[in-house]
């Protein structure tokens, strides 16, 4: 059973090496701020990769970085709680292959691989595109104001289809990969899930999404609080939370991310849908949380309430509320640019340079 695997924690027993690699750097002590935790944390996390079993100090290589965005819908749009119909999901999913999304950009700007995911959009693309991975569960959740979203045995399912889908894309080659999402009305589900899984009000961690009124977002709190209501979650799995107010997308994302965990390779989480996946592959496996680097802090309060459940502090704040994988596309960059002064910019003595305290 997927619940089951095992994720083994970040080995720190080289961590004060790092350090000194690091600190030995022609600049000050801390002057590259986060990049150095994040040259750390990559050091670390590729330490025992075959390439560093030598006496030449460690070496960071990233190799095909990806961006694998899971798309699905919700049965909870049918009560408004969007700005957009359900139809946009499939949309939004024909416009990623055909190139014209925001995150299609950010993709090609960087050098990222892109794959979509159909992990149960309402309305299936048929013919099937050769550039779409198909892992429908079923045509959308049910509305989980009113009932589950999906059986426990569909969540294990969709757990069980990212995770090998990931752990596929590992054998490829990719060490460094990152998770989006689409689907309309999942920022509704994410909240519920937030709520919980941390016994966090539901008022705190709902907000207007990508932007609904007043009203839109009263009925939005009322059905989340609906939900919850019928479920004693203290004495629950996760599975059994997922299933209840997850969707297919994020149960997907939650599979991915324990097998990236799994097989040691560095995790970029995205917004808040994402980081709510995150916080549940936590929740089944703890040292999940030592291959994560969190893009991005978006402007909607239960992101940050999520990052902050999980001490995470990202790398960018642009008040980014797109989805998409974007945020995690924006800071593969940083994470590179991190990984070549690890490697390559000289140290004092390289550079006949006096070092400075």
């Amino acid at each position: 059973m997927i619940l089951d695997i095992v994720v083994p924690a970040l080995d720190k027993s080289r961590l004060n090496e790092i350090i000194h690699q690091i600190n030995n750097k022609t600049k000050p002590l801390g002057a590259l701020g986060d990049l150095e935790k994040i040259a750390s944390q990559l050091a670390l996390i590729q330490q025992n990769e075959e390439h560093n079993q030598n006496n030449q100090g460690i070496e960071i290589k990233l190799s095909k970085p990806s961006i694998l965005v899971f798309a699905g819908d919700h049965g909870i749009a049918a009560q408004g709680v969007s700005i957009a119909p359900s139809e946009v999901t499939q949309q939004m999913v024909l416009n990623f292959l055909a190139g014209g999304a925001a995150i299609n950009c950010f993709c090609l700007a960087n050098d990222i691989d892109f794959k979509i995911i159909d992990a149960g959009i309402k309305t299936e693309i048929t013919p099937t595109p050769e550039n779409l991975i198909v892992q429908r569960i079923q045509a959308g959740t049910q509305d989980f104001s009113i009932t589950s979203a999906m059986s426990v045995e569909q969540a294990n399912q969709a757990i069980q289809l990212g995770f090998v889908l990931t752990q596929s894309i590992i054998d490829q080659g990719c060490n460094l990969i990152g998770f989006g999402e689409m689907g309309i009305a999942n920022t509704s589900s994410a909240s519920a899930l937030l709520s919980a899984f941390t016994g966090i009000e539901v008022k705190e961690t709902v907000g207007l999404g990508t932007g609904i009124s007043n009203q839109q977002l009263t009925t939005k709190l009322t059905c989340i609080e609906k939900a919850l209501a019928r479920l004693s979650v203290t004495e629950m799995k996760p599975d059994e939370i997922l299933a209840e107010l997850g969707g297919f997308e994020i149960a997907q994302i939650v599979g991915a991310i324990l097998a990236a965990a799994q097989r040691q390779k560095t995790i970029v989480i995205d917004g808040f849908i994402v980081t709510v996946a995150a916080l549940i592959a936590t929740r089944i496996q703890a040292n999940a949380l030592d291959y994560m680097i969190f893009s991005h802090s978006g402007d909607e309060k239960a992101h940050q309430t999520v990052l902050g459940e999980l001490n995470a502090k990202p790398l960018l704040k642009l008040g980014l509320r797109l989805g998409e994988g974007t945020g995690a596309a924006l800071a593969m960059p940083l994470i590179k640019c991190a990984a070549e002064f690890f490697n390559n910019m000289a140290t004092f003595d390289s550079a006949a340079v006096e070092k400075v305290v």
